[in-house]
């Protein structure tokens, strides 16, 4: 039966994952990104509940950061499926 040498080495125990150092990295840069779009989207309120605040349209919290947002998405998945570096 043929072996990888990767993960099958005499004497080992070694575990292979099947993500990388490299794409931990760019997950943890993901998840960065998520957290800016979050805080752009945050604020807005009101203190009175009585006042209705406009500020809750900004082109922040309505478009920025929604677009961030996906954006950070789209970076985890793809730093999910990125090949690792042999």
């Amino acid at each position: 039966m043929a072996t990888n040498k990767k993960t099958a080495k005499q004497g080992s125990n070694e575990v292979e994952f099947a993500i990388g150092k490299e794409n931990f990295k760019y997950i943890a840069i993901g998840v960065v990104i998520l957290v800016i779009g979050f805080l752009l989207m945050a604020g807005g309120k009101s203190d009175d509940p009585n006042v209705f605040n406009p500020e809750i349209f900004s082109f922040r919290r309505i478009t920025l950061a929604p677009i961030i947002v996906v954006g950070g998405f789209m970076f985890i998945i793809w730093a999910i499926m990125k090949k690792p570096k042999e």
